[in-house]
């Protein structure tokens, strides 16, 4: 009979369990793949960490899962959208005052 049959289940030989059936991006030692950060996750957790506010389980979690180029990255766009934005209130402020 073959394995596409009705009514076939393959079974396994050494519990009467089903196989295990592992995931395409575990390893071979069986262990999960880690995965990546979202967008959202690292932009959120730049801002917090920004503010101070980064709580340690998801600064372990950044450590763990995260990738240095992807913080840096995220933290120089930040810090240079931050700068400009107090640049351009301050600008606004100091031209309304000289009217």
């Amino acid at each position: 009979m073959r394995w596409w049959s009705v009514g076939y289940a393959p079974t396994s030989i050494t519990d009467g369990h089903p196989p295990v059936v592992k995931d395409i991006g575990d390893d071979p030692a069986g262990e999960p793949k880690p995965r990546r950060l979202g967008p959202l996750q690292v932009i959120g957790s730049v801002l917090a960490a920004a503010l101070g506010v980064q709580s340690s389980k998801n600064r372990e979690r950044d450590f763990k899962h995260g990738r240095i180029g992807v913080f840096i990255t995220a933290g120089v766009l930040f810090t240079l959208l931050f700068i400009g934005t107090v640049v351009t209130v301050v600008l606004l402020v100091v031209s309304s005052a000289g009217k």
